[in-house]
């Protein structure tokens, strides 16, 4: 009955998310009468009807609905774990998608895999850009890259990058006139430069540490971006301050277009971690990225 009930079962499947036999017969192949019948015996073996059907839609009963949002699940981790034995060959293969945000695959992830990729052919890599805290599993990524403090609790996380401080910087002629911030809570009677998050539905708010202290403190200004060159970029522009990664903004300070302020309140943090489900098989594909990124500082 289990062999039986498995194909059945993918039938099942098939129909409930077409909602319609005449897709879903088409999409497994199959003709519209044999899928009925295969639905209908296994609504038989079962004592339950699973489907609802008129002449114009098909739609799953309660008990059908569980059984979809149950199986399904299931049977994509299957097809997953099938797809990544076949990738286990000589020659890895296959498209590897990752989201992170733009400041760390320009520093970290593209620097290392551009020296790699050319050798590995096969290999498709997709990166995508986003600031919002994206669900990996639920949006099909095979990993995604974030500062090593907000990695999801049972994830794998791979460090990639060393330890990462932000600062707080200006322009000269941004502070003529006005006195330096002194305390985080200081930036409250400045103009700020925000960085908007999407996931979060609002603007970031800035994480000082110093000792055993902490603050998070909501800034406002006049401009907002959703990157962290733009808000870069604006500072320098002298529209207020910002908060970015150390060694994006050095060059600035070094020469002198801007002026670093509350250095005493941000320490380094874990760098970013490259993080993938614990569950996951890593195809070999997976593993000639993983290696290229990991750090090794």
């Amino acid at each position: 009955m289990l062999r039986e009930n498995v194909t059945d079962l993918l039938f099942f499947l098939a129909v409930a998310r077409e909602r319609s036999f005449t897709r879903a017969a088409a999409q497994l192949g199959v003709s519209q009468s044999a899928l009925s019948h295969t639905v209908r015996q296994l609504e038989e073996r079962m004592g339950v009807r699973l489907l609802t059907r008129t002449t114009r839609s098909v739609s799953p009963t309660p008990a059908g609905e569980r059984l979809l949002q149950s199986l399904t699940p299931r049977f994509q981790e299957i097809e997953a774990e099938l797809f990544a034995v076949t990738e286990l060959r000589e020659k890895p293969a296959g498209t590897i998608r990752i989201t992170a945000v733009d400041y760390a695959v320009d520093t970290y992830i593209w620097p290392k895999l551009a020296g790699v990729l050319k050798d590995y052919p096969d290999i498709h890599v997709e990166i995508i850009n986003d600031y919002g805290l994206t669900d990996i599993v639920a949006e099909r990524f095979d990993a995604g890259v974030r500062l090593g403090q907000t990695v999801a609790n049972g994830m794998i996380a791979v460090r990639i990058a060393p330890d990462q401080a932000f600062a707080v910087v200006g322009t000269p002629s941004y502070f003529e006139g006005r006195n330096k911030p002194v305390v985080p809570q200081d930036l409250t009677a400045h103009r700020c430069i925000n960085l908007r998050l999407p996931t979060h539905g609002g603007n970031y708010v800035w994480e000082f540490e110093r000792g055993s202290e902490e603050l998070r403190v909501r800034v406002d200004g006049q401009v907002t971006f959703n990157g962290i060159r733009q808000v870069l970029a604006a500072a320098v522009d002298g529209y207020g301050l910002a908060y970015a990664p150390c060694d994006l903004v050095q060059p600035h300070i070094e020469s002198g277009r801007l002026i670093r302020v509350l250095e005493d309140w941000c320490p380094p943090w874990a760098g970013y971690h490259l993080y993938y489900p614990s569950r996951r098989q890593p195809s070999s594909a997976f593993a000639v990225v993983l290696e290229a990124l990991r750090h090794r500082g």
